[in-house]
């Protein structure tokens, strides 16, 4: 178990990904103070959290109430994930953060952190290795993803307001890419 439980928690911990999120999430942070960032982060790994504790009990029966398959989910997703980066490339983090208010829950709680590839994840795993790996690989990955989100001060120290403006916005076109990859997976997974 504990091998699965490791082989699970990598997996996730790559698709949630908060440290190659690093630079978007700076950007998206900006106009905060310390305290308000932490505040955001805390949120955010909480929403994420919940969030693939509750696919992880209930993913499949949530998206059959809905009827509501995994490929339309991934479709939604990436839609989601297009918007954010399309926002971060136009008008920059701090303009996304006026408009939609409380970014802790949307965009970095879902679906940065918790997107449609890590709530499939966590639902896979629950297929090939059971519902206990699946919410303790959840429970590991979100405990590090607040690990590194409460670090962020000091990477943003380093790289300085013009080189997170740099990534940010190189992120921004990886995340655009990443965003077309869940709608083109998700419409051949439909049609296949």
């Amino acid at each position: 178990m504990i091998e699965e439980v490791l082989k699970s928690t990598i997996v996730l911990f790559v698709v949630v990904d908060p440290i190659g999120n690093i630079p978007i999430l700076i950007e998206l942070t900006r106009g905060l103070s310390s305290d308000g960032r932490k505040r955001v982060f805390n949120l955010a790994t909480l929403v994420g959290s919940a969030l693939l504790l509750v696919f992880a009990f209930a993913g499949h029966q949530i998206l059959s109430l809905f009827n509501v398959s995994l490929h339309s989910f991934k479709i939604a997703g990436g839609i989601l994930f297009l918007f954010l980066s399309l926002q971060i490339l136009v008008y920059g983090g701090e303009k996304l953060l006026a408009k939609t208010g409380d970014v802790g829950v949307f965009p970095i709680g879902f679906p940065l952190l918790v997107g449609p590839g890590a709530i499939t994840t966590t639902m896979i795993t629950i297929n090939t290795s059971g519902q206990l790996v699946a919410i303790t690989s959840v429970l590991i990955v979100m405990l590090l993803s607040w690990i590194v989100l409460r670090s962020i001060e000091t990477l943003h120290r380093l790289l300085g307001k013009v080189g997170a403006d740099v990534i940010a916005r190189v992120m921004a076109i990886i995340l655009a890419a990443i965003a077309i990859e869940y709608i083109l997976s998700g419409a051949r997974e439909a049609i296949g």
